[in-house]
C-alpha cells in the first residue's frame, strides 16, 4: 500500500483537505475501464484499443494499477467513510467478462467498506454480454446494468460507428432482468445525421417494450478530435441542427413520461420507485464527493479536483513506482464551488434552492421564471419544459 507521504503532485492542502471531510459525507468510486473493440467515431473518452496500446500495456497491468490506487484511496481518506456507489464505466467495462468485473468489485472490498444498501452499476456494450454474464454479476453484488443501445435504426448505428445490432440491446436487457436485475438503464443517442422522426420513435418504442426503470438519452455532440468531426469538418456528414435536436428531446420527454418515466436530470428518466434513478450520477450533480480509479478518471473530494495520468501505461507505472497517477489538480474557490452547484443542480428536477442563490441572481431568476424558463416548487427554481431546451442560457443569465 502506498503510504501518505508518497503521492506527489497532489499539493499538502489538498492532502489536508481530505483528511478534514466528516466521515459520514457519501462518498462515490468510478472505475474507468480503458479498452474498447472498436472505437466509435464520435466518442472522445479516454479509450483505446488492442492495437492502439500494443505491449504497453494489459488489462493485467491495469488491474495492477487499479488496486495500488484503490489502496492509496482508502489510505488517504477518512477510514470511517464507507463508499456508498461505485459505477464502472469506460469504455468498454463488459469486456473484461463476468469474472474480470467481479474481481474488479472484489478489489473495491478489499480497500474499502460498502455502505449497506449500496449501489453497484457497470456499463455494459450488449454485444459483449451474455445470460452467464449477467449471472455471475449479479452474484457478484453489482445492483444495476447499463446497457449501450444509441438506436434501433441500423443506419443510425453505422453512422455511430456502433457495432452491435439494434436487437442485441433489447435481447441483453431481457438477459439482465432474467438473472435477477431490478434496476436497468438503456442509452440513447438522438439527432445523428441521417435520424428521422419515425427512427427515434421506433427506438424510444423498443425501450419500452423491455423491462427498463431508467433511460438516459443525450444529444450527438461532435467533439473535437474524433472521426465524426472530421468528417463534418470534410462535408461528409452535416452537423446536427439545433431545432432537430430540440424537436427531438420534446418527443423522448412526452414518450418517456406517457410511460410513467419521469425526468430527475435534464438527460435522464427513471420510475418514480426507489433506487431507479442513479444514485452515483446524482452524487455528481450534487457535488458530492468522489474518486476516479483508473487511467485519466477525474476525481473530486472536499474542494479538490484533480485526473490522472491518461494513458494505461504511464498510468500503472507511476502507481508500481509508489506515486499517485496525478495528471493535474485544481483547489475549488468558493466561487467556483458555487458556479458549479447552479450548474449542476439546476439540471436536476429538484431544482435549485433559492436559499443558495444571493440577491441579484435570485432577482434574475426571477426574471426567468416570467419567461416561463423556471418555475418556483418548495423553495427552489425548477426548469420548465422548454427551460430544459435553453438550460445552459438560463444558467448563464443567473450567474451572469
Amino acid at each position: 500500500m502506498v503510504n501518505r507521504q508518497a503521492p506527489e503532485r497532489l499539493s499538502e492542502q489538498a492532502l489536508a483537505a481530505f483528511g478534514s471531510v466528516d466521515g459520514a459525507r457519501p462518498l462515490g468510486l468510478y472505475l474507468h475501464v480503458p479498452f474498447c473493440a472498436t472505437r466509435c467515431g464520435y466518442c472522445d473518452f479516454n479509450t483505446y484499443t488492442a492495437g492502439e496500446l500494443g505491449s504497453s500495456s494489459s488489462p493485467q497491468s491495469w488491474m495492477e494499477g487499479v488496486r495500488r490506487e484503490l489502496d492509496t484511496a482508502a489510505a488517504l481518506l477518512s477510514p470511517t467513510r464507507e463508499v456508498s456507489t461505485v459505477f464502472v464505466g469506460g469504455g468498454t467495462p463488459s469486456l473484461l467478462g463476468g469474472e474480470g468485473l467481479a474481481g474488479l468489485l472484489g478489489a473495491v472490498r478489499d480497500s474499502f467498506d460498502l455502505a449497506p444498501g449500496a449501489e453497484v452499476t457497470t456499463e455494459s456494450n450488449p454485444e459483449s454480454t451474455s445470460p452467464e454474464f449477467f449471472g455471475r454479476l449479479r452474484e457478484a453484488g453489482f445492483t444495476r446494468i447499463s446497457l449501450g443501445m444509441q438506436s434501433a435504426a441500423p443506419h443510425v448505428l453505422s453512422v455511430l460507428e456502433r457495432t452491435h445490432t439494434p436487437g442485441r440491446a433489447l435481447q441483453a436487457a431481457r438477459e439482465a432482468v432474467d438473472a435477477g436485475f431490478e434496476h436497468l438503464n438503456l442509452d440513447l443517442i438522438y439527432g445523428t445525421p441521417g435520424e428521422s422522426d419515425a427512427d427515434l420513435a421506433a427506438s424510444i418504442d423498443a425501450v419500452l417494450s423491455v423491462p427498463v426503470d431508467h433511460v438516459s438519452a443525450y444529444a450527438l455532440i461532435v467533439e473535437d478530435g474524433t472521426a465524426f468531426a472530421r468528417k463534418v469538418r470534410r462535408g461528409e456528414v452535416p452537423m446536427p441542427d439545433d431545432d432537430v435536436l430540440a424537436a427531438r428531446y420534446e418527443m423522448l420527454d412526452a414518450r418517456l413520461s406517457a410511460a410513467g418515466l419521469t425526468w430527475y436530470e435534464v438527460s435522464n428518466w427513471a420510475l418514480p420507485q426507489p433506487d431507479s434513478a442513479c444514485r452515483h450520477n446524482e452524487a455528481y450533480w450534487r457535488s458530492d464527493d468522489w474518486w476516479g480509479i483508473g487511467p485519466g478518471a477525474h476525481s473530486h473530494v472536499n474542494g479538490v479536483r484533480w485526473w490522472n495520468q491518461k494513458h494505461p501505461a504511464t498510468y500503472s507505472a507511476s502507481l508500481a513506482e509508489g506515486r499517485l497517477p496525478v495528471g493535474g489538480q485544481e483547489m475549488l474557490s468558493a466561487e467556483d464551488v458555487h458556479t458549479e452547484a447552479v450548474m449542476l443542480r439546476l439540471r436536476m428536477r429538484d431544482g435549485l434552492p433559492a436559499a443558495m442563490l444571493d440577491d441579484a441572481e435570485r432577482a434574475r431568476a426571477d426574471v426567468a421564471v416570467v419567461a416561463g424558463l423556471l418555475v418556483v416548487e418548495s423553495g427552489a427554481y425548477v426548469l420548465t419544459d422548454r427551460g430544459r431546451l435553453l438550460a445552459d442560457g438560463v444558467v448563464r443569465d443567473i450567474l451572469d
